[in-house]
């Protein structure tokens, strides 16, 4: 019996041992939207034939001291759209030095009363600061909850991951912002042109019981967007 207690109370001290592991493990496995790196650096190959989940390694022999700088987010982009914004993006795809590296930046040039159009992230969190102008940063959370608050130059703020998110420029002037994100590449989702503007296009019958609006409404927005 004594052996038998014995046996238990050691099973009980080891299940407690991998509890704690496991919860002191968990948050530096989970902390990062991509992969951790195996080497010091991965400059992107674009011109690989194969990918997986991401761009292959340029051979070491090949990477030069520009593939570590982007000049990209100093140019003002151009606002003169029918949202009045223009994002520059530093992500893998402009930038191939931050390949593996979970990391990327965008500018967001905003014109007065422009919109940086409701979107989402699907791969990243989105943190921001801005650097001229005002602006009303807002995210909706799953229970469809509305965060908002007017920014000027200095102030930060962060949209959590997949969350839907916009940036009003409700200023005078054009506004400026520049955002970071925990990815190499976060994606868009873009939500009126993803749904209004798709190839091929989603049906009208579709987005007229989702919106509750008739097939004239949606019409002219799919005209607009299109």
């Amino acid at each position: 019996m004594a052996s038998s207690r014995m046996t238990s109370s050691s099973t009980s001290s080891l299940s407690l041992i991998f509890t704690f592991l496991v919860y002191l493990v968990l948050p530096s496995v989970c902390r990062s939207a991509d992969s951790d790196q195996l080497q010091d650096f991965c400059v992107a190959d674009f011109s690989a034939h194969v990918n997986v989940n991401g761009f292959p390694c340029k051979p070491a022999s090949s990477v030069t001291s520009e593939d570590f700088f982007f000049d990209g987010l100093m140019k003002e982009g151009n606002t003169e759209n029918i949202f009045g914004s223009n994002v520059t993006s530093g992500n893998v795809l402009s930038f191939p030095g931050v390949n593996t590296l979970g990391i990327s930046m965008n500018r967001v040039d905003i014109a007065p009363g422009g919109i940086n159009q409701p979107h989402i992230h699907p791969r990243s969190t989105e943190s921001g600061v801005v650097i001229k102008g005002k602006v009303l940063v807002g995210f909706v959370t799953t229970g469809n909850v509305f965060y908002s608050k007017v920014l000027t130059v200095g102030q930060m703020f962060v949209i959590p991951r997949g969350l839907v998110h916009f940036q009003l420029n409700i200023g005078e002037e054009k506004a400026h912002l520049i955002t970071a994100f925990n990815s190499q590449n976060p994606g868009v989702v873009a939500v009126s042109v993803n749904l209004f503007a798709s190839r091929p296009s989603i049906p009208n019958d579709v987005l007229t019981k989702a919106f509750q609006v008739d097939d004239n409404v949606v019409k002219g927005i799919k005209s607009r967007l299109g």
